[in-house]
């Protein structure tokens, strides 16, 4: 097309556009002010005529630049009736991009339009600060200044006074502006709130609410000067700054000259640094003349300045706390900020910045102000509704919807989602039914998808494609980190959408200096989230793995970096919106119907989703998820999440508003179990509470914010009788008022089941504490009501006790300082006293009634003073039991103190009155002891001036005792009851630290009168001295009965002990003195239960009543234990003639004291004129030298001393018999005195006078070899009748040898042991007669070869030495030849033992080979290669066997090795009776000799072969071998490897044996075929008395074949089949059997499958052998049939019952109880594991010769106790009782600490896994005391604490309490 038709055709379509656009002016303005926001559309073109005003206004457009000239075409387009040739025209000249662009012919002015600044305000562009200023009147000044403070009100009013309203909005509703909610908030982590507000500032507090008509009032001028406002994502922060910039411009802010807004996400665009005024003139507006002037006059009225900074999140360019800049001082946006805030430019400024919460820029000074901006509460939406809805039918509809829609209501709460439902509800109302909106607007996506529908225009053709571009551009932007946008950035045509639908926005842009130009953004930063969030679900670009990338949690607190902010807070609430299925339809328009990839996409976001609600996340970002998992309308999702959530759930230090609780509340909804919210620290908007309604899974709520006040308490009313589960409520740190209380007040008795609340620290006045209070007896469920830290006069306090008394509910009232707290009983105890109980107005019930509770009050340091005492008392006496009442920290002084105590016994008080801390002076002490010395129920009375203690503590009355002892069972009640509870005794006085000195004391006696005697008396911590001491001696007896008497730390000396010494003989009572001078410890007890008192605590205390059990009838020994001092031979003297008159026994301990050798001497002459004494001990004491051979002539000079017991010259211990005992055994120990060679000669001389000597110990001295030989060498002149002890003694190889060179020359000795390894020992062990046989045992001696030759040679010279065993003595194969070569005896036997290493992997053809070289002849061969031991017999002198030489003769092949190792072991084992090889390796070497050996071997009488592993060929030959032992008695082949085949042909090998006496085969594979073959064997096996076939599987089948083989062996004894599968078939084929042994001695049947049939026929066939003495039937299923079956008859002669596991119940066991009580021969009984049911045989004649019963786990519970232990009682050789795993108690344990110390043979009680306490056990330690020789009590697993435990074995070792048993070996172990 040419030239000259282009521009026709612009020609036309330039005329077109001017008739179009004059048609619809106000259209066109709106689009010149969308595309110029800073063009002039005010006067200035009123007067041209509408074609010239449209003409102007098209040529700005047109010169603005292609793409806003394009963008304005395609809203022509879009928005107006174009003919559609008209619009193909436009578009295809104007709206595409290319290369030219035509201009419009010109019409009219074709001059360049002149550049319209700042909305058209003509005005130069100065460089600011670059020119040469001017010299200016002062009058040239101000006008200058006035002139530009009008051009900015000017500026302002053309700026926000536009009546264009925006697209699908109501023409009213730009106008209308609703205030959302303000509250002072405390300052975030830049702020200083110690700082606080400035002088004068309306911030009351933390909290208050605030307007801002307040802050910027005319009226003032206080207030904060810099104030930051936070507020969330679309609560109207932005809206506000504008509000404000319109509100100053229409002169409503008059205090204010000067306003500037600024918007950080515009500063950011800034390329340079500026100066304050490039800031205020260059970015904002510019005078038109005299820069300087303007801001000197600015400066100069600074406080009439006020500087908005919206957007304060957005900086991105962080300034230094300590940066200051000057007025010309260049720097980033953030600095001048800083400047401003700080006071260094503009001083006196009023600054204001908006900002999302978060962490501030620590550029805020510490004063600033902060408010948290919230959003609409219901009263504001209301009115919101009513100002967008213009007409009344309009307005009903939307209200109804919101009323009957709560999810679109709490939505509202927000502002800008308040504007998007509205405009949702505008579009909607007149085409939906009433209530439909909750099906189409339920989300927020959803609101804004109905938004965007209703906005497209209907029609248009590319509108699913403008809202894909829209959304790449949205993304795009948040990814780069951009909301503002220029011209370029947008499509033309996605622009001329976005501006048609309203949803983007234009403003001018400074970038710099007189560099401007149009900015675009999204009409808020949500709706870009939500247009990305499109894109991402609708464009193919992006797969579903970046998509869910995208589904992250972003916590609040956001950090402000130089990085972009964070833009994507709300994109994944958008995305799980998009997720749900409602979104679906228009999704799939915008996606081109790709439901696959829809689908997939969603589902990724769910699934994401529900990764997230797995986790453990912090309280922001589980209000995150919450909003997600509510847009995706997902019912299981939201229930994962809820059942993800923790039981606690705490939020803590952010933000919360309604739609985050409203979000909670409704993920809640689907939990199944209760939850406890915190909210702690959160700012929380007012009405948020009301968003908890109906959440009845909430089952704690806790608040705590300064910031909560009466409208939050208000809304929380509301909420509360909703919440169906709430038990606790906890509402602290608020500033609550009476209009919150009101509220609060009436609806708690709404909530059904609150049990505890608390509202600490809300300021709250009397008045609220007493409504609050007031309300307690409806509250039926209420246990606790926290009212701490509130304010509470006096007055009041003395109300809330009248109310305590008063109230039936209250049982605690808890004051302390500010603490106040009330507790009240739970409904179980307090539903029979709700009826008749006297409420708070008085109404009185009965008396009785009355008392059927117990109060405790603390009214602790609450400056009571003795003027209110009166009326205290006076109100307690009319009101319930007291259970205590602690007044202490008051003011009450000693008269306060004495009223309290003379009224304790009117109160009923009945534990504690504690008076400390109230000023109580010496002079009052004697006036509370006056006060309560009449006082029947007093337990305790505490009194310490220097601690400022004075408490009180009662005991019940003997009424309500015996109540309580009526509840229970006497011992269960003796345990389970308080201290409080248990039988009165005497109470205990303690006056410690009180100051009291000697002539008080008489003063404290009269005080008391003597009415009543005392059970302690503690006077420790005075300064009584020594008068005072013998003053109050000589008064014990006055005093009665004591228990105790604590006299420490009251500065004394020996004389007061010997005072107090004296009161052994005077005062029955006194039992042990107890003195400690270094720690001033002075303390007289009675019996010695009361032995902790001074440790901080004690075990139970029996009451006088319980003296059944007899502990009290033995001998109880006195005791004198003194540490610490020195003793002088007078002393001593002094001290020993004041013991003399002392009744006994006695024992004296000296600890840490001095004694000289005349000290010794003098206490040693003493002990003839001490007859009563039965124990001296002297400890941690130093000695002479010469001690040991004084305490050993002791033996001598004194025949009562008993035992000796020296150890390192420190402690010495000496054991005295009684008087009237006969002479009996003495025993000296003496270790660690440094005894060496010289001390032994003398040491001997003593020792010998000594008549019988049990145990002499000389261990860990210096005796050496030669001092060990010395001893050895006298050891026969001394009277050792036991053991000699010489462990640690510097020995070496040398004493070895000795010891065996000596060991014969001592007759009486019969054992020695000497071990020189790591535990290094030496022990001899005596006899009263002489010894025969003798044996030594020598460990890890390290002999070397010089020392075998020695060896052997002592050998050879003992001959009493029968047994020698050498373990670990480093002797090699080599050394054993030449030692056994070596020994030479004249005649005997001689056993030789060798444990070492090396003989595991020696070989048998190697050990056999030992056996070669001995000099006498071998009689007996024992090898365990896995024990590493041989032992070898030997008999001299050394004898020939003329069978075996002939045989010799007759085999051996005198060519080969192996025959001539057999012909030398026929040599020396010719007389070989006894071969045992166990845990061997048989190789066919070995097998091969060992046949050959057998062959030999005519005298072999044993052979064992156990557990070891034989080839098959090595079983021939041994099997050939074992052939010709003909002469065989004992055969073992147990527990070895062989297979079936193995088997036979071993068996084949008892062929002929016609001696053998003992069989063993256990663990023997017996097949059909080796059964048979054993069974033939049987029957030629007449002299057989021991057959043990045990675990070798043996069924009914086998066992009637074997039986019938048995019926030869009629001298059988033993018979063992334990373990294998006999069953009732083959038991009664046994039982036929075993009348036809006459010599049946045992039988073992354990663990084979007999049932009651076959138990009932053994059972008769037992009655029928006369012989049988042990009977063992454990692990069968016998039942009770078998048990009474044995009752009926058992074996006479029975020694041994076990029926271990045999299914028995109580009948059976009953009967069989009954039938063995009075068997005269049985040892052992064990019915373990059978069902007794808590029951016990009782037995009357009783079980002389039992040793041990074994009842573990039998149920047997504490009704049995009583006969369990008459029965034990009546078993006297009762050695073990087994009775772990059963239910027994403290009663069993009374039982058995009776019994016990008549049980002399006992040595184990297993109490295991039991349900003991430690008082059961302490009452065992009782039992042991009395003098049992019982070894040890098992307790582990009982209900003892570990440090009770610890306590009771420190005191009684023999209590063993440990998982593993710790404890002495019992001889039947050994």
């Amino acid at each position: 097309m040419d030239s000259i038709s282009v521009q026709l055709g612009t020609r036309n379509q330039w005329v077109w556009l001017v008739r179009q656009l004059s048609n619809d002016p106000e259209w066109l303005s709106a689009k010149v002010k969308f595309f110029l926001p800073n063009a002039d559309l005010g006067s200035g073109n009123e007067a041209a005529d509408p074609t010239q005003r449209v003409l102007l206004q098209l040529r700005k457009l047109h010169t603005q630049g292609p793409a806003t000239w394009r963008a304005f075409i395609h809203c022509v387009c879009m928005e107006l009736e174009v003919p559609l040739e008209l619009e193909v025209l436009l578009l295809s000249t104007w709206g595409q991009h290319g290369d030219g662009f035509p201009s419009p012919l010109d019409i009219g002015e074709e001059s360049p339009l002149e550049p319209q600044l700042q909305h058209g305000l003509k005005r130069p562009l100065p460089s600011c600060g670059s020119s040469p200023r001017p010299k200016q009147s002062r009058k040239q000044q101000l006008e200058l200044a006035k002139r530009y403070l009008q051009l900015l009100r000017t500026y302002a009013q053309q700026r926000y006074n536009g009546k264009f309203p925006g697209p699908g909005q109501p023409r009213t509703f730009q106008e209308a502006y609703i205030p959302t909610i303000l509250q002072w908030s405390r300052a975030t982590a830049a702020f200083d709130t110690a700082g606080g507000a400035v002088p004068g500032s309306p911030r009351a507090e933390d909290g208050a609410d605030v307007s801002i008509q307040d802050l910027f009032s005319s009226k003032t001028n206080k207030g904060p000067r810099v104030m930051v406002l936070l507020g969330k994502a679309g609560m109207g922060k932005t809206t506000l700054t504008h509000w404000l910039c319109r509100k100053w411009a229409e002169g409503q802010m008059d205090r204010f000259q000067a306003l500037f807004l600024f918007e950080f996400r515009q500063l950011n665009l800034m390329t340079s640094v500026l100066t304050l005024p490039q800031l205020l003139f260059d970015l904002y507006l510019s005078p038109e003349a005299g820069n300087d002037a303007v801001l000197q006059y600015l400066e100069e009225n600074a406080n009439g300045v006020l500087l908005i900074f919206d957007g304060l999140e957005e900086a991105l360019h962080p300034s230094s706390s300590k940066e200051t800049l000057g007025p010309e001082a260049l720097g980033p946006a953030l600095a001048l900020f800083s400047g401003l805030c700080r006071g260094t430019l503009l001083p006196g400024c009023r600054v204001m910045a908006t900002s999302r919460p978060g962490k501030l820029p620590d550029c805020l000074p510490t004063e600033a102000a902060t408010i948290h901006m919230w959003g609409f509460d219901g009263p504001r939406v209301q009115e919101f509704v009513c100002r967008f809805f213009s007409n009344q039918p309009s307005q009903e509809a939307a209200l109804a919807e919101l009323r009957a829609n709560g999810h679109l209501r709490s939505l509202c709460a927000v502002p800008a989602l308040c504007q998007v439902a509205c405009l949702c509800l505008h579009h909607l109302l007149p085409g939906i039914t009433p209530g439909q909106s909750a099906a189409l607007l339920p989300t927020v996506t959803q609101n804004y998808v109905q938004m965007v529908l209703a906005l497209s225009p209907r029609g248009h053709h590319r509108a699913a494609e403008s809202l894909l571009d829209l959304g790449e551009v949205a993304l795009r932007g948040l990814e780069t980190g951009k909301v503002i946008f220029s011209a370029g950035d947008i499509p033309p045509s996605t622009m001329a959408f976005g501006a048609a639908l309203g949803l983007l926005t234009s403003f001018c842009v400074r970038t710099g200096p007189g560099q401007q130009e149009t900015g675009y953004a999204f009409t808020h930063l949500s709706l870009q989230e939500f247009f990305a969030a499109l894109h991402l679900m609708t464009s193919p670009k992006v797969d579903k793995g970046t998509l869910a990338s995208h589904v992250t949690l972003h916590s609040r607190w956001v950090l402000r970096t130089k990085a972009r902010p964070g833009l994507l807070d709300h994109l994944p609430t958008f995305l799980a919106g998009l997720a749900s299925r409602a979104c679906r339809p228009l999704l799939s328009r915008l996606a081109q119907h790709c439901e696959a990839g829809l689908g997939a996409k969603q589902a990724a976001v769910i699934q994401a989703l529900k990764k997230l609600a797995t986790r453990r996340l912090t309280g922001p970002k589980v209000i995150e998820l919450c909003h997600c998992v509510a847009e995706t309308q997902a019912s299981e999702l939201a229930s994962l999440m809820a059942q993800s959530l923790p039981y606690q759930l705490p939020f803590h230090n952010f933000p919360l508003t309604y739609a985050d609780l409203a979000a909670l509340t409704n993920v809640l909804g689907h939990r199944d179990v209760p939850i406890h919210l915190d909210f702690d620290g959160c700012p929380l908007e007012p009405h948020c509470p009301e968003a908890l309604a109906g959440c009845g899974q909430v089952e704690n709520l806790s608040f705590r914010s300064r910031r909560c006040g009466d409208s939050f308490a208000e809304s929380l009313s509301k909420s509360l009788p909703t919440m169906g589960s709430l038990k606790k409520l906890r509402l602290a740190g608020s500033r609550i008022t009476a209009r919150g209380i009101r509220h609060l007040v009436q609806a708690l008795p709404l909530c059904p089941q609150l049990e505890e609340a608390s509202f600490q620290d809300n300021q709250l006045k009397d008045q609220e504490v007493l409504s609050i209070v007031e309300v307690l007896p409806r509250l039926r469920w209420l246990r606790k009501l926290d009212l701490s830290h509130n304010s509470v006069s006096l007055s009041t306090l003395l109300h809330l006790t009248k109310v305590a008394v008063t109230c039936p509910t209250i049982r605690m009232l808890q004051v302390r300082k500010a603490d106040l707290v009330i507790l009240l009983f739970p409904p179980t105890e307090t539903a029979a006293e709700l009826h008749g109980a006297r409420d708070l107005q008085g109404n009185t019930s009965p008396r009785k009634e009355a008392q059927s509770r117990s109060l405790t009050l603390r009214l602790q340091k609450c400056q009571l003073s003795v003027y209110v005492v009166e009326a205290l008392i006076a109100q307690l006496r009319e009101g319930p039991n007291l259970d205590e009442l602690d007044l202490s920290g008051n003011q009450l002084e000693n008269e306060g103190c004495r009223r309290m105590a003379e009224a304790a016994s009117r109160l009923h008080l009945a534990r504690k009155l504690d008076l400390s801390d109230n000023g109580l002076s010496l002079a009052g002490v004697p006036c509370i002891l006056r006060a309560v010395s009449t006082c029947r129920t007093l337990a305790d009375l505490h009194i310490s001036l220097m601690h400022k203690t004075v408490v009180l503590t009662f005991a019940p009355e003997l009424e309500e005792q015996e109540e309580n002892q009526e509840r229970a069972a006497f011992l269960d009640s003796l345990m389970l009851q308080t201290p409080s509870e248990l039988p009165r005794c005497p109470p205990q006085i303690r006056l410690t630290h009180c100051g009291l000195q000697a002539e008080h004391l008489e003063q404290l006696c009269t005080a008391w009168g003597g009415s009543r005697r005392l059970s302690h008396l503690d006077l420790s911590g005075n300064a009584l001295g020594d008068d005072g001491v013998a003053q109050l001696a000589r008064w014990l007896p006055r005093l009665g009965a004591l228990l105790s008497l604590n006299l420490s730390e009251n500065s004394v000396s020996l004389d007061a002990v010997f005072s107090l010494a004296r009161c052994f003989s005077t005062v029955p009572w006194v039992l042990h003195l107890d003195v400690s001078f270094e720690g001033q410890r002075v303390i007289l007890r009675g019996d010695r239960r009361a032995r902790n008192l001074s440790a901080g605590g004690s075990l139970p205390e029996l009451p006088a009543g319980a003296r059944f059990l007899g502990f009290g009838q033995r001998r109880i020994p006195r005791s004198l234990c003194l540490r610490e001092c020195r003793l002088e031979p007078p002393s001593l003297t002094h001290l020993c003639e004041t013991l003399e008159k002392c009744p006994g026994p006695l024992e004296v301990k000296l600890s840490q004291v001095e004694l000289s050798d005349r000290s010794l001497d003098a206490l040693l002459e003493h002990f003839p004129r001490l007859p009563q004494l039965s124990l001296l001990q002297l400890s941690q004491t130093p000695l002479y030298p010469r001690s040991p051979f004084l305490l050993a002539h002791l033996f001598s000079l004194c025949p009562r001393v008993q035992k000796v017991d020296l150890r390192s010259l420190h402690d010495v211990t000496l054991h005295f018999r009684p008087s009237d005992e006969q002479k009996g055994g003495c025993c000296g120990r003496f270790t660690g005195c440094g005894l060496g060679q010289k001390h032994v000669e003398p040491l001997c001389q003593l020792l010998r006078m000594c008549e019988d000597l049990s145990q002499l110990d000389l261990s860990a001295n210096q005796l050496g070899d030669a001092g060990l030989r010395c001893l050895l060498e006298r050891l026969p002149v001394l009277p050792i009748s036991g053991s000699l002890h010489l462990s640690d003694s510097s020995v070496s190889q040398e004493s070895a040898l000795c010891l065996l060179e000596s060991l014969s020359s001592c007759p009486r000795a019969r054992e020695a042991c000497m071990s020189l390894g790591s535990e290094r020992g030496l022990w001899i062990h005596f006899s009263r007669q002489e010894q025969t046989g003798k044996t030594l045992r020598l460990r890890e001696c390290s002999f070397g070869q010089e020392h075998v030759t020695r060896l052997a040679t002592g050998l050879s010279q003992a001959c009493q030495l029968t047994e020698l065993m050498l373990s670990g003595c480093c002797l090699g194969l080599e050394d054993l030849i030449v030692l056994l070569s070596l020994v030479r005896r004249p005649v005997g036997l001689f056993s030789l033992r060798v444990e070492e290493p090396w003989i595991s992997g020696a070989g048998l053809l190697s050990l056999l080979q030992v056996c070669t070289h001995t000099a006498g002849n071998v009689t007996g061969i024992s090898i365990s290669e896995t024990q590493q031991q041989l032992c070898i017999q030997l008999k001299f002198p050394r004898q020939e066997n003329p069978e075996a030489m002939a045989l010799r003769l007759a085999h051996c092949d005198l060519g080969t090795h192996h025959s001539l190792l057999v012909r030398q072991l026929m040599e020396t084992c010719a007389l070989l009776q006894q071969l045992s090889l166990s845990q061997v390796n048989l190789c066919n070497a070995s097998s091969l000799l060992l046949r050959d050996f057998l062959l030999s071997l005519s005298t072999l009488k044993t052979f064992r072969l156990a557990s070891s592993c034989v080839s098959s060929e090595g079983l021939g030959h041994l099997a050939s071998g074992l052939s010709h032992c003909h002469h065989l008695e004992e055969l073992e082949l147990s527990n070895n490897q062989l297979g079936e085949e193995g088997s036979k042909v071993l068996l084949g090998a008892l062929e002929g044996k016609c001696w053998l006496k003992r069989l063993d085969l256990s663990h023997f594979p017996l097949g059909d075929s080796t059964l048979a073959a054993l069974t033939q064997g049987l029957q030629h096996m007449t002299v057989l008395r021991s057959l043990c076939l045990s675990r070798n599987n043996i069924g009914d089948n086998g066992c009637c074949h074997f039986s019938k083989a048995l019926g030869a062996a009629t001298s059988l004894e033993e018979l063992g089949l334990s373990y294998n599968q006999i069953g009732d078939t083959g038991a009664q084929h046994l039982a036929a059997i075993l009348p036809r042994l006459p010599e049946l001695r045992k039988i073992d049947l354990s663990a084979n499958g007999i049932g009651p049939a076959g138990g009932v026929r053994l059972a008769e066939s037992f009655a029928l052998c006369e012989h049988l003495e042990e009977l063992m039937l454990g692990c069968n299923a016998l039942d009770d049939p078998t048990a009474l079956g044995l009752a009926r008859k058992l074996p006479q002669h029975l020694r041994v019952l076990h029926l271990r596991s045999s299914s028995l119940g109580p009948e059976g066991a009953l009967s069989l109880g009954q039938a063995l009580d009075g068997c005269p021969h049985l040892e052992e009984i064990s019915l373990a594991e059978n069902n007794l049911a808590r029951q016990f045989p009782h037995f009357c004649q009783g079980l002389p010769l039992l040793r041990q019963i074994d009842l573990v786990s039998c149920g047997i519970d504490n009704h049995a106790a009583k006969a369990l232990a008459a029965s034990f009682a009546l078993c006297p050789a009762l050695e073990e009782i087994l009775l772990s795993w059963n239910q027994l108690g403290d009663e069993a344990a009374v039982e058995l600490a009776r019994v016990l110390p008549r049980m002399d043979q006992l040595k184990r009680l297993d109490l295991e896994k039991n349900r003991i306490t430690a008082y059961g056990a302490w009452l065992l330690a009782e039992g042991l005391a009395q003098g049992s020789g019982i070894q040890v009590i098992r307790l582990w697993n009982n209900h003892i604490p570990p440090d009770m435990a610890q306590r009771l074995q420190s005191q009684e070792p023999r209590l063993d309490f440990a998982f593993f048993p710790n404890e002495p070996r019992s001889p039947r172990d050994t």
